[in-house]
């Protein structure tokens, strides 16, 4: 399982180090695409084929008639992009994809169970404030679904 925060400088050359703990259970590639909010997700190889089935998924295989999932998944599978770790655990995130949640000088990364989001420092702060306020109404409506 992921778990954990960890802030992380980028590099002269635009690369991030991936925790060790992370390492050992990503593996050498990675998917990193688009989040929701303001991140970037990142999945191992494995668990990225499961959510390609999900998204893909539909109660008959004519799914891409739906503007809603075309849509949804033009935004996942269009600006993802397989990425190496190298020898001693950095990664290159694709330009664009910095661009997008204005990546900078530090990243935050933070491990979600089954993915990785990786936040501009001051996003994932102010990220963090937010849920701290609202965590036990969210809660609340998550135990009552």
């Amino acid at each position: 399982m992921l778990i954990g925060e960890y802030i992380h400088t980028i590099d002269e050359k635009n690369r991030v180090s991936l925790p060790v703990k992370f390492r050992k259970e990503m593996g050498k590639k990675i998917i990193i695409t688009p989040g929701l909010g303001q991140c970037l997700f990142i999945f191992t190889t494995a668990e990225w084929a499961k959510v390609s089935k999900k998204l893909s998924d539909s109660d008959s295989d004519l799914s891409f008639l739906k503007a809603d999932q075309r849509n949804f998944n033009r935004y996942m599978f269009g600006r993802a992009a397989e990425v190496e770790i190298d020898s001693i655990g950095r990664m290159l995130i694709p330009e664009f994809l910095q661009e997008g949640i204005r990546l900078r000088d530090k990243a935050a990364i933070i491990g979600v169970k089954d993915r990785v989001e990786v936040w501009n420092e001051k996003a994932w702060s102010q990220q963090k404030e937010k849920v701290a306020k609202e965590a036990e109404q969210l809660a609340e409506k998550l135990g009552n679904a």
